[in-house]
């Protein structure tokens, strides 16, 4: 039996190139490095998960830090603005009640005022009523009256004038 190299199927061939192909790969130590630059890639797609990670827990503390901030801004924005309303209030009321007080003052004042120009008129009054009927007494008792009994008529009417004038001043 004889064997013929011709006759040898191609399949055998094939099979023979497969091996040497394996063989070669083995030998140049392919798979080691494709394993070593899979190991690589694996290790970089690693430490790019585990930044990300990082980056993710960093923005998520960045955007807690944000809130809290954004929370105490409004917070404080309300503190400021209750306060703001507090204090407009207060100083409404408080220029109110100095324009009621200023109100009461100057009524007071005028009615002080007027009373004041009252009692000096009727005081005028008084006295030019007075005057004149002095006055028109004289006349009278001077051309009707002798003079022991116009000394005496004046006297008793000097006195009640003096009289009804302490009763008109109290």
């Amino acid at each position: 039996m004889e064997i013929n190299i011709m006759t040898i199927d191609s399949t055998f061939w094939v099979a023979v190139s497969f091996v040497i192909f394996f063989g070669g790969l083995v030998y140049l130590k392919v798979p080691h490095k494709i394993n070593e630059i899979l190991n690589k890639l694996i290790l970089d797609i690693k430490n790019e998960i585990d930044e990300s990670e990082k980056l993710r827990t960093e923005a998520k503390i960045l955007l807690n830090n944000a809130q809290n901030k954004l929370d105490t801004a409004q917070n404080v924005k309300k503190e400021i603005l209750d306060q703001a309303k507090k204090d407009s209030d207060r100083l409404i009321i408080e220029l109110n009640d100095k324009f009621h007080k200023s109100s009461d003052l100057k009524k007071n004042l005028a009615e002080n005022r007027i009373n004041q120009i009252k009692e000096n008129a009727i005081k005028e009054i008084k006295d030019i009523s007075i005057k004149i009927a002095v006055n028109s007494v004289k006349k009278i008792i001077t051309t009707s009256v002798d003079k022991s009994k116009l000394d005496t008529l004046f006297q008793k009417n000097l006195e009640e004038t003096k009289d009804e004038l302490k009763k008109i001043n109290l």
